[in-house]
């Protein structure tokens, strides 16, 4: 990460990769510009657009990325999968690789395009999902991530002991896979725990990490192979790509077409064709996020109507149930309890003790917090009744579930303004959001020691007697947290905090987008007044808001489930659809998403 982010942007744009992942983190919905790079026309579409009487400059955009996106990018997990990519990659185009594993330059060629990019990653993390390999996958990225911290210094310490915390807890504890399987460097584990010196500690770390990765590179990738090659066989769009992968093996030496890699299109901006408001990510946000939000709400009412719950949607976001455990993405919280015949939860039951009456009323903000992915023609035939936008509140926890997954900038700028009381609300929101997956979903690796380790910590930091007079949170709301997650039990006042959280944090939030619009056009605009006058044009139509909202959507459903706030699906028919879909310099991951759910066009 350190080597990423004293890297040239524009050198590390010609990676298609990287293009991958700052792609999905730039479009992460925390943001106010969420632009989108397209690698193979050197073209990049800015939203929200820029006036059409100004011809923005690349490199004013590469300078505001490296200034104001990359530094968070690199705090960021989508970070660290890309590096854990690279390093499988390097591993698959190497001699060691072909003379270890018998691969030919087909093969290494079929490999790549697996495992590239972020979904190539969310794809191999769900393949060994329950296994050794999963715990050795995260012991690395944990690890590496607690290596890059400097642990004298007092603003990283906190994250720093608590990663510490973690891994003892999970894979440093006796009879865990990495303990199990690390066999170099675990005999001298237990007198690392006692030893002063840091860089003694650092270098175990290292050493386990190091042997962590071969394991992974030179074990799990050969299954994935295999998996993958299976796989594909029995997906009828994969058959493009199986048949090059055979007539490369056909050629004892494939060579690509001559000047393909060398030649890099000329880098611009797409120049918008007007627009009809001021530049305002905000109210670009409340525009895009009212269209899902209407169709949310009709799709409810119609349930209310005729005293249904939810039940499986079509296309590939699963059933609602499936949703609402995964925290799929967030959007409005209710201002009153909803009507009983919504059906709660869809029907789910949590594992524990029975419900009452209350704590079910209280569950229902989890299901008024989903994006769903509906099909098009469903969501289309909902935008004629548009009647108002949605607000800040409606989609702030959308951008707080984002704001995890992209480095934090809206708790660096809390810091900034000297905002210490609203800092510690917006940790204990994230806390509580991390906690949800791990108590939500018994399978995980660790959900046992994990959901008591961050219970405690939780209860620890917010909700003993001196944190809790800070919080201005309903006292009613503090005490039954602690009732539960002291004990590691899912509560639903989870989801009452939150909301309380929310209110708080609102304003601050809007101030938030308006510091980050001033930075960009101080990049952009250079000399233009802010707030930018109303410019005459048209406004984005309402099916452009609708895909704007999606794609911004599957890059939070992404990360979130690279970042451990989502639980990975099962590796299904999707994953070979998007296999076939995904070209890195035509959109990638997100592009594939996209002609997924809403069709080629």
């Amino acid at each position: 990460a350190a080597s990423i982010a004293s890297m040239d942007m524009r050198l590390l744009l010609q990676d298609d990769v990287f293009v991958d992942f700052f792609n999905t983190f730039l479009n992460l919905p925390v943001f106010g510009q969420t632009p989108l790079y397209i690698s193979g026309t050197g073209r990049w579409y800015l939203w929200p657009e820029l006036p059409s009487h100004l011809d923005p400059s690349p490199a004013a955009l590469l300078a505001w990325l490296e200034k104001h996106r990359l530094p968070h990018f690199c705090k960021s997990s989508l970070c660290l999968h890309l590096v854990l990519s690279q390093k499988l990659l390097c591993f698959i185009r190497s001699g060691e690789a072909a003379e270890l594993l018998n691969w030919q330059d087909a093969d290494r060629w079929l490999l790549e395009r697996c495992i590239s990019g972020s979904h190539g990653m969310r794809h191999f993390r769900a393949f060994v999902q329950g296994t050794a390999g999963e715990e050795l996958i995260d012991f690395w990225l944990i690890t590496e991530r607690l290596l890059g911290l400097d642990e004298s210094d007092g603003s990283q310490r906190d994250l720093f002991l608590s990663l510490v915390l973690r891994l003892r807890a999970t894979h440093l504890r006796e009879g865990s896979s990495v303990v199990t399987l690390c066999t170099n460097t675990v005999g001298s584990l237990p007198k690392a725990r006692h030893i002063q010196s840091i860089s003694t500690r650092r270098e175990i770390l290292s050493e386990m990490q190091k042997q962590a990765l071969f394991m992974i590179q030179s074990y799990w990738l050969p299954k994935f192979f295999v998996h993958c090659k299976m796989g594909m066989e029995e997906e009828e769009s994969c058959r493009p790509l199986l048949q090059e992968y055979q007539e490369r093996l056909s050629q004892a030496c494939w060579q690509e077409p001559p000047g393909v890699s060398e030649l890099l299109p000329t880098m611009h901006i797409k120049r918008s064709q007007g627009v009809s408001a001021p530049y305002c990510s905000q109210k670009a946000k409340e525009e895009i996020w009212a269209p899902v939000k209407e169709g949310r709400d009709a799709q409810e009412l119609k349930m209310a109507t005729f005293g249904v719950k939810p039940e499986k949607q079509p296309g590939p976001a699963g059933s609602m149930a499936e949703l609402c455990l995964d925290k799929d993405a967030l959007g409005s919280v209710p201002q009153q309890p909803e009507h009983p015949a919504f059906g709660g939860r869809g029907g789910v039951m949590f594992p524990g003790r029975p419900q009452s009456s209350a704590e079910q009323d209280l569950e229902n903000p989890c299901k008024e917090k989903i994006l769903p992915d509906l099909p098009p023609s469903a969501s289309f035939a909902c935008l004629a009744s548009l009647k108002k936008p949605a607000k800040t509140l409606d989609f702030l926890p959308w951008a707080l579930s984002a704001e995890v997954c992209a480095g934090r900038p809206f708790r660096d700028f809390l810091q900034r303004q000297n905002r210490p009381m609203e800092t510690h609300l917006l940790d204990l929101w994230h806390d509580l959001e991390e906690f949800l997956p791990v108590v939500l979903d018994s399978k995980r690796e660790n959900s046992f020691f994990l959901r008591h380790l961050i219970g405690e910590k939780i209860c620890k930091t917010y909700l003993e007697e001196n944190s809790v007079e800070k919080l201005p949170l309903e006292t009613r709301t503090l005490v039954s947290l602690w009732n539960h997650l002291i004990c590691g039990e899912f509560s639903p006042w989870i989801f009452r905090a939150q909301k309380e959280i929310c209110k708080v944090l609102c304003s601050l939030y809007e101030e938030f987008l308006a510091a980050d619009d001033r930075t960009f056009l101080q990049f952009m605009a250079p000399g233009m007044d802010i707030p930018m006058p109303e410019v005459p044009g048209h406004a984005a139509g309402r099916g452009q808001h609708f895909h704007l909202s999606q794609r911004i959507n599957q890059s939070l459903k992404l990360s979130q489930a690279l970042h451990g706030t989502r639980s990975l699906e099962g590796v299904s028919s999707k994953h070979w659809q998007l296999l076939a879909a995904r070209d890195l310099q035509k959109g990638g991951s997100i592009q594939a998403e996209m002609e997924l759910l809403l069709g080629s066009t």
